[in-house]
């Protein structure tokens, strides 16, 4: 594994971050801007992002079992974050959060560019299916369900089933399903512009974190943010590499899932979390520590899985 060029990338997002966090600080942009972001992340970035990695990708039946591993390590982590919620007797708004960020990985938005660099492309597409049969999937069927629990009570007469079957991200899954199922081909300027909207998705959340930023949110929440860090980058890998030993014969397999189970803590959570009132500076401290954390994590796990 480059080290080296794991770091680069990872301390890359990681001054993205910093930019959004600049422009609040000399008052370009303010925090509640972020919201106009994480719309156009939601309802244009983020389809084209899933619509162009699924619909190309060479599907297999036995990339189905990487999708199980992802569920079984999204439940165990779940389940911990949760009973360390209720020890630390968090408030409803810092819990939700908490569950996200320690539950669900950036397995898509880090996880594609690291699988790919150390797995090539056929880590890559074991990646995709973790990613949106695993972390996505468990995002939209479950996590919108604890986000909506623990969100502002304004917020929880909304319907998660109908959330989850409209969201946008849905949608262009399904499409990029049926369309693969029928010959036809993806005109070269809808291509085009489905890459652009795809590229964007990254720089663009990564400002909305950086514009959700707050330092102090860090010292405040400081053992519940080791919580997550512990939970997301430690216990989750190693969930999944004892559950890829038993069912997964490919060492390159088992090395894909541990490298995914152990991303840092996703960054749509906080989008999920603006929209459903959770703590969003304690989602984002969380997304910033473990995504620089994971440098030194991410090459530990790697060692251990062999």
């Amino acid at each position: 594994m480059d080290v080296l060029a794991l770091a680069q990338t990872i301390l890359g997002f990681v001054g993205i971050v910093a930019v959004g966090w600049l422009l609040r600080r000399f008052g370009v942009l303010r925090p509640q801007d972020a919201r106009p972001i994480n719309n156009v992340i939601i309802y244009a970035g983020l389809p084209a992002l899933i619509f162009r990695a699924v619909y190309p990708a060479q599907l297999d039946r036995s990339l189905l079992i990487v999708a199980v591993v992802a569920w079984v390590v999204f439940a165990t982590s779940a389940a911990i974050a949760w009973g360390a919620t209720r020890q630390m007797h968090l408030p409803g708004p810092v819990a939700g959060g908490f569950i996200l960020t320690a539950a669900l990985g950036n397995t898509g938005y880090i996880g594609y560019p690291v699988s790919l660099a150390i797995l090539g492309d056929e880590g890559l597409v074991r990646a995709i299916f973790y990613d949106v049969f695993g972390t996505v999937a468990a995002l939209l069927l479950v996590g919108l369900f604890v986000a909506q629990h623990m969100g502002s009570a304004e917020e929880r007469h909304v319907n998660p089933v109908k959330e989850a079957l409209s969201f946008p991200a849905v949608i262009a899954l399904g499409a990029a399903l049926v369309m693969r199922a029928v010959p036809i081909e993806v005109p070269g300027l809808v291509s085009d512009g489905l890459e652009a909207l795809a590229s964007m998705v990254v720089p663009l959340i990564m400002i909305a974190v950086g514009l959700s930023l707050r330092p102090g949110s860090i010292r405040e929440h400081l053992r519940a943010l080791t919580g997550v860090a512990v939970i997301r980058l430690l216990v989750a890998p190693l969930v999944a590499a004892a559950v890829a030993g038993l069912v997964i014969d490919d060492p390159a397999a088992v090395s894909l899932v541990v490298l995914e189970a152990g991303m840092p803590s996703m960054m749509l959570s906080l989008v999920i979390g603006a929209r459903f009132k959770l703590d969003t500076d304690f989602i984002a401290s969380a997304i910033l520590v473990t995504t620089v954390a994971s440098v030194a994590t991410i090459p530990l796990m790697q060692a251990i899985a062999g």
